[in-house]
């Protein structure tokens, strides 16, 4: 079964700041849970995100197609990245989320994917 991990934290509350030596290992944490997650062949994918501040919301009202910058909603944690995990089960799938950096300064939410016809 497939899961979806979304990391998120507090705007300008996402762990150490760049440069610190607390960064580098937590980028260095981040490259072992994922390389530990590819080696174990869970991992379908993964990627950080940009700002909220860089999102475009588009909805569609009456026909028209609406746009506006910014996330659709202001949240105190923002989605900052995620990982897509192909595991046995959910117990698996939270195993490997307690590895990702994110746990520790945010939160990571783990969701089963919806299957859609043929994989």
């Amino acid at each position: 079964m497939k899961y979806i991990a979304l990391l998120y934290s507090e705007a300008g509350a996402a762990g150490p700041g760049p440069g610190t030596p607390e960064f580098n290992q937590m980028m260095d944490d981040y490259q072992s849970a994922t390389q530990a997650m590819a080696d174990a062949g869970v991992l379908v994918d993964s990627g950080p995100l940009q700002s909220a501040e860089a999102a475009t919301t588009v909805r569609i009202r009456n026909g028209e197609t609406q746009l506006s910058d910014g996330p659709f909603a202001e949240i105190k944690e923002q989605l900052g990245g995620y990982y897509i995990l192909d595991c046995d089960d959910l117990d698996t799938a939270l195993r490997y989320a307690a590895t990702i950096p994110a746990a520790k300064y945010g939160s990571v939410e783990v969701r089963p994917l919806m299957a859609m016809g043929p994989a």
